[in-house]
């Protein structure tokens, strides 16, 4: 009875800390309409601000709370409803999910530049230990108070939604802004304070676990993934169902403390082994279980967005590959073997990349899981592709297809923010549960073989009999990779199965109408996604050479879904800005200039957070400025020329490394002047939308905005979709 007391205790108090988290999460939504998945990291910001205050310049407890809750917390997301989240309207729901996540980046990198991590931290619970006796089991004042701070809290929040003028607008905000202004309310300031309590309850939930969990930026940030599946028991929106959700949430992990050993006892393929990290993926499984059971919502209709991404043309897209392994056989030949190797990821982690641009860039559908089907392909290339086999990528491809399909059924019914969180559960199912596993059969025949608790060897391609092994012919064999995946992309981009995607992506509702078979169509794009992710995952696995658990785990996959974004989710470009971003800032620049390693931590998270501004990504602003140079015969000659040079005096030895590459930037910069002066100046009457110029032919998706719709662009459109129930050549007429 007393060890069932003391779990009981420790899962309340457990409960009440996921449900101050958790409400502050569905507050923030449920006024704003953003998910906000750096919910946990401005908790470790308030955890460690209350530290510093507290235990490291040794200001009393009342003083140092009230700093960080009353004061720095709310600040901070007056700050952040201003200059961050007031510029994502408009944007698809793949950005916003990017700001977030980019948010989260940069405070976890902010966290470890400002409190080394590698310093261990006093901290110490409310009230120093003191308790009292409950049925024979110590409870202490800092678990009571906790519980307590949840249930004030569970009503402060009801009080104010629907009580006060202040709560009642922000609740009316999310749900029409313009008709809640036309009411008098006031928009913006309704969600600047939904954003400060929000950050307030986050701050609170972080200091809360002081003195149980260790002072650690990615474990504290992490923690909101629990708080994730008690916000989706309440479906984002009740604050009564998401505090039922955090209770059972903290009672499941306490009791299965209890019960764990039991179960290994009577059932024997249950073994320790088996079960040790099981507890850390109760709070995922439950999430994705909730996610499975929601009901069936609407499907999604048309909404406008900025992005815009074109359709590429075979011919760029030639010229772009070619430039790609024509740059990795050259620069490959001046570096060393360790830049060489650092090369070689940028295209592997680029192919990773790639594999989100038809699941989101195309279809819409968000998924965080990309590097967990990576290292799926990378653990199947250790043990089925030996020796280099290339059957070894085939069958990455193979399995990470199958899995990814299977990933796909129970989320077919889920979209947006659902779906990302589906896929979240799923990446973290195996980071926290499935990837520590030894070895296991199933159903008694199968042998499946995992990372082994530890990591594996994974042997490195080879092509042909060709010995690929060294780390030049590494990157050469991953550009040629990624260059054939991309003209695959584009290809599929530019087919009926590619306006398929796009058509879903706009609107769900309108597909569904016109007779498009959605769940063939989601199930086909996941598979392909997490095919491409597989191989991807094989070749980082053959240039690491050995590969393990900690570097597929959830927080490693959100620079690459985060970068992809920022490059341009739609375009291959994007991709290979992805990989080259997280080569950079993770091993290269580190390198040449170790004074910035700490500023690099944030980095990708500042990238992020603008995305507002220019939701179509770097790409396409690097696209736009460098048009003038494209259509200049003249500053494309210059150019050739200028880099022909170039690569002759490198080749020669004539200059080293470094004036290469300014020199090579110079030409670059220098060549969009040159092509402004020679350039030829377009008509003024001509037309400035995309594919609107004189006699040019106009993708089928500008049409009804550059010009009206025609029979002749009913019957195209009817047969790009392949919509067999309409009479396709029958005149649509209004």
């Amino acid at each position: 009875m007393s060890t069932f007391l003391t779990f009981l205790i420790t899962g309340l108090t457990t409960a009440a800390i996921y449900a101050v988290g958790a409400s502050g999460l569905v507050l923030t939504y449920t006024t704003t309409g953003v998910f906000n998945f750096a919910h946990g990291a401005v908790g470790m910001f308030g955890a460690f601000l209350y530290w510093q205050l507290r235990f490291d310049w040794g200001w009393p407890a009342p003083i140092a709370l009230a700093i960080v809750l009353l004061v720095m917390a709310p600040l901070f997301g007056v700050f952040l409803e201003v200059a961050i989240m007031r510029n994502l309207e408009g944007t698809s729901e793949a950005v916003r999910l990017v700001v977030s996540i980019s948010l989260l980046a940069a405070l976890v990198g902010a966290a470890n530049w400002i409190w080394d991590p590698t310093q261990n931290r006093f901290t110490a619970s409310f009230f120093e230990g003191k308790g009292f006796d409950f049925f024979g089991t110590r409870v202490t004042w800092h678990e009571a108070a906790t519980v307590l701070i949840a249930i004030a809290v569970a009503i402060g929040l009801r009080f104010v939604l629907y009580n006060l003028r202040a709560g009642v607008a922000m609740r009316a905000t999310v749900d029409d802004r313009p008709l809640a202004a036309l009411n008098g309310a006031r928009s913006d300031r309704s969600a600047m304070l939904a954003w400060a309590i929000g950050c307030s309850l986050a701050a609170l939930s972080g200091i809360l676990f002081l003195g149980t969990l260790a002072l650690d930026a990615g474990t504290l940030s992490l923690l909101i993934v629990n708080a994730y599946a008690a916000a989706m028991i309440g479906r984002l929106r009740s604050l009564p169902m998401t505090f039922l959700g955090a209770l059972i949430i903290g009672l499941a992990e306490a009791f299965w403390q209890i019960y764990r050993n039991d179960l290994s006892q009577h059932f024997h393929v249950f073994t320790s082994t088996y079960l040790d990290t099981f507890a850390s993926a109760i709070a995922v499984i439950i999430l994705f279980v909730v996610l499975w059971l929601l009901p069936n919502p609407r499907l999604r209709g048309h909404s406008r967005v900025r992005e815009f991404f074109p359709t590429p043309s075979l011919r760029g897209s030639l010229v772009f590959v070619g430039i790609v392994i024509a740059g990795a056989a050259f620069i490959s030949a001046w570096t060393t073997q360790s830049h060489q190797i650092d090369l070689a990821n940028v295209f592997a982690l680029g192919i990773i990349a790639l594999s989100l641009v038809p699941l989101t860039g195309f279809a819409g559908q968000v998924s965080l899981a990309s590097l967990s089907f990576a290292g799926i392909g990378a653990v199947t290339m250790a043990h089925l592709g030996g020796g280099g086999d290339p059957l070894g990528l085939l069958w990455a491809a193979l399995i990470c297809a199958g899995i990814g399909a299977l990933v796909a059924i129970p989320a077919l019914r889920l979209s947006g923010i659902y779906l990302a969180l589906a896929t979240a559960a799923f990446a973290v199912m195996l980071d926290r549960w499935i990837f520590n596993l030894p070895n296991f059969r199933v159903f008694g025949w199968f042998n499946v073989k995992l990372f082994e608790q530890g990591s594996v060897a994974v042997t490195r391609l080879k092509v042909f009999g060709l010995d690929t092994s060294s780390p030049r012919a590494q990157v050469v064999l991953g550009a040629v990779a990624f260059s054939l995946i991309a003209l695959f992309v584009v290809a599929l981009r530019r087919s009926r199965f590619g306006r398929r995607l796009l058509a879903m992506k706009d609107s769900e509702a309108a597909c569904a109408t016109l007779g498009m078979n959605l769940v063939g169509t989601k199930v086909a794009v996941f598979a392909l996604s997490a095919a491409i992710a597989g191989v991807g995952g094989a070749l980082y696995g053959g240039v690491q050479q050995s590969v393990n658990a900690q570097m597929f785990s959830f927080i490693n996959g959100l620079p690459i879904f985060m970068l992809a974004v920022v490059g341009g989710i739609g375009a291959i470009g994007g991709a290979f800005f992805a990989g080259i971003s997280l080569a950079l800032l993770t091993t290269i620049l580190p390198d040449v200039v170790p004074s910035l390693s700490h500023l690099l931590l944030i980095t990708p998270g500042l990238i992020g957070i603008s995305l507002g501004r220019n939701p179509s990504g770097a790409v396409s602003q690097i696209r736009e400025g460098f048009a003038p140079m494209r259509q200049s015969k003249v500053a494309l000659g210059f150019l050739a020329a200028s880099l022909t040079a170039i690569v002759v005096l490198r080749s020669t030895n004539t200059i080293a490394n470094w004036p290469t590459f300014f020199a090579a930037l110079v030409v670059l910069v220098a060549s969009v002047p040159i092509g402004e002066m020679f350039a030829h100046k377009a008509p003024a009457e001509v037309a400035e939308e995309p594919g609107a110029g004189a006699g040019a032919e106009i993708p089928l998706e500008w049409v009804g905005i550059t010009r009206p719709f025609t029979d002749e662009d009913v019957r195209q459109m009817d047969a790009a979709l392949g919509i067999s129930e309409v009479e396709m050549y029958g005149a649509a007429r209004s």
